[in-house]
């Protein structure tokens, strides 16, 4: 096989919302991928082989046409880039295009970072639940006041983007750590919509190879 004939090979984790937004992008694109499944809670990610794909040690990786890529959204970018058909995630009108990233931005940058093992784990047991509401919550006002602007059906207008690629598994990761949300009607509401979406079904946490149970959702 060629390297464009390989099938791609998602490293991911369940439950990492950087993987889940990759998950999400792929499917969009009726990328057919395997998963290596890689455990943050045994550290997998920190062996050597792992570091090969990526000295950050972190997941997502995505090999994909010969090459091993990191880091969510450029991953995305890149299959967007590489696969320029239906559903776009970089909206063609730039102003689209720039909300969609920006809204990504606050959440890949703004957001997770914050929430994320590695933080937690050295901000102690005792604090960790309520570092994690505080950050998540901050991080969600903003994108809920830039949705006022930037939705119709979904969050940048009524297509799929980037942006709501990033959006579904910040709150996935918000109800982990008990953040109340009725107070994001805007995002709650694209939420619902989405999470009808085969692509988007396909790629929650319930339905991943390492998920350590069982769930309605694999049904």
């Amino acid at each position: 096989m060629s390297n464009a004939e390989t099938k791609p090979i998602l490293h991911s984790y369940y439950r990492s919302s950087c993987s889940y937004r990759v998950r999400i992008a792929l499917n969009l694109k009726n990328i057919d991928y395997t998963t290596h499944a890689v455990n943050l809670i045994k550290s997998e990610q920190l062996t050597d082989e792992h570091k090969k794909l990526n000295p950050k040690a972190e997941i997502p990786v995505l090999f994909i046409d010969g090459k091993a890529l990191a880091q969510s959204l450029p991953i995305i970018e890149y299959i967007e880039e590489t696969r320029q058909f239906k559903p776009r995630l970089l909206p063609e009108d730039p102003f689209k295009r720039y909300q969609a990233r920006m809204i990504s931005e606050i959440i890949a940058s703004g957001i997770q970072p914050l929430q994320n093992l590695n933080v937690l784990k050295r901000v102690g047991d005792e604090k960790k639940a309520d570092w994690a509401h505080h950050f998540i919550k901050v991080g969600l006002d903003a994108v809920e006041k830039v949705l006022e602007e930037s939705a119709g059906r979904y969050c940048v207008g009524d297509e799929i983007s980037l942006a709501d690629c990033c959006l579904v598994p910040q709150l996935y990761n918000a109800r982990r750590f008990n953040v109340d949300l009725t107070n994001y009607p805007i995002m709650t509401a694209i939420e619902e919509r989405l999470n009808v979406l085969p692509a988007f079904q396909k790629a929650h946490p319930d339905r991943q190879p390492d998920f350590p149970g069982e769930s309605v959702a694999k049904a």
